[in-house]
């Protein structure tokens, strides 16, 4: 059933945001004035791979043919439909977007997993589906994943082509190498030489000791470099993406948790086989300060494939963390998310009206 939400233009001028209804349709941020834009919906239930999936085709108003964007999901277990803003953010930019449930998550039906050939078979579906609703509206077609979706979308696309892939956070390395880069990030951060690094890398070792045999050994090796690098100043500083995990966690939950949390996770996935025959044009846009997934190696590679002559375009933000969002630092050292960095969401827009005529799937 079709209903309408409301999004709007404008955007907020520095941190402070006041917003106040002004007569006429108009709204106004502190002392930037916009006018609210009526967005059309459509919920919907559609077949996944094997499982039934959950969800939402979000359009600008008006008749006229409009590139559309599948939303990919990252690693996280809420609903997409319920908590995606890019939904609104770019339909209110004149662009279609189709946000779904993960299968697992939100209302969509089957268990979570983190395989990315399943993931990437759904996402088929869902482009199936959000051409389907939008019909004689649907103009160049493509994904935008985040994170994790980073690994899933350019697979999906290399098995059914689409116009355009947008990877925002994500990473051309397998999980276990993401993982490492996010430690020896941790290290370089915290201003520590090649001799932490190399203690540092044990450490990253015997994680992945523990994550390639799904949870089940390794976990004597872990706690004695704890017992041995444990009271040095810089082991506090060891976070990375799996490790900080394990490094927090006693082994009895490890070993009955995580193999369901982590399920499917492919830690060796290697995703260059895909990307350097991926001939459908992509943006990446990668964050300066990801402590997640740090973009380092990543730009390196997604440099050679350029040269190579992959359609492949880099944006980095140099202060932004996982997720785009700039932060500040608090007293203890944490990082307090303050907003997106100017820019994020006009790149993203900018691409996908740009990518009409570029490859031959209309």
């Amino acid at each position: 059933m079709w209903s309408s939400t409301l999004g709007w233009t404008g955007r907020p001028d520095g941190h402070r945001l006041t917003v106040e209804d002004c007569e006429g349709g108009e709204i106004r941020f502190d002392d930037v004035q916009g006018r609210r834009q009526p967005l059309l919906q459509v919920d919907t239930r559609f077949q996944g791979s094997g499982v039934e999936l959950s969800g939402r085709l979000t359009l600008p108003p008006g008749e006229a043919r409009v590139p559309v964007v599948v939303l990919v999901h990252g690693a996280e277990r809420s609903s997409a439909v319920d908590t995606y803003s890019l939904q609104r953010e770019l339909a209110s930019q004149g662009i279609g977007v189709f946000a779904y449930d993960k299968r697992g998550t939100g209302r969509s039906g089957g268990r979570y997993t983190q395989n990315y050939l399943v993931l990437a078979t759904d996402a088929i579906h869902a482009m199936r589906e959000a051409r389907r609703l939008s019909g004689e509206r649907t103009g160049w077609v493509g994904y935008q994943g985040g994170s994790q979706g980073g690994w899933v979308a350019p697979l999906a696309a290399m098995i059914e082509p689409v116009d355009f892939v947008i990877v925002s956070f994500g990473l051309a390395v397998s999980p276990i190498e993401e993982d490492r880069e996010a430690i020896a990030f941790d290290m370089d951060r915290a201003g520590f030489g090649a001799d932490v690094q190399r203690k540092a890398g044990e450490v990253a070792d015997a994680t992945a000791a523990i994550i390639e045999s799904d949870f089940t050994e390794g976990f004597d090796r872990l706690d004695a470099l704890k017992a041995q690098y444990g009271n040095e100043p810089w082991f506090r500083f060891v976070r990375g993406n799996f490790t900080s995990y394990l490094l927090s966690t006693p082994e009895a939950v490890v070993r009955r948790d995580f193999p369901a949390l982590l399920e499917g996770v492919p830690a060796h996935y290697d995703p260059m086989p895909v990307l350097s025959n991926l001939d459908v044009p992509q943006l990446w846009i990668l964050g300066g300060q990801d402590r997640d997934a740090p973009p380092f190696e990543t730009l390196r590679r997604l440099d050679e494939l350029g040269k190579a002559g992959r359609p492949i375009t880099t944006i980095v933000f140099p202060q932004a963390d996982h997720g785009m969002y700039e932060f500040e630092t608090d007293a203890d050292g944490e990082r307090v998310s303050t907003r997106q960095p100017e820019g994020y969401l006009k790149a993203m827009a900018d691409f996908i009206r740009q990518a009409d005529g570029n490859t031959a799937s209309d």
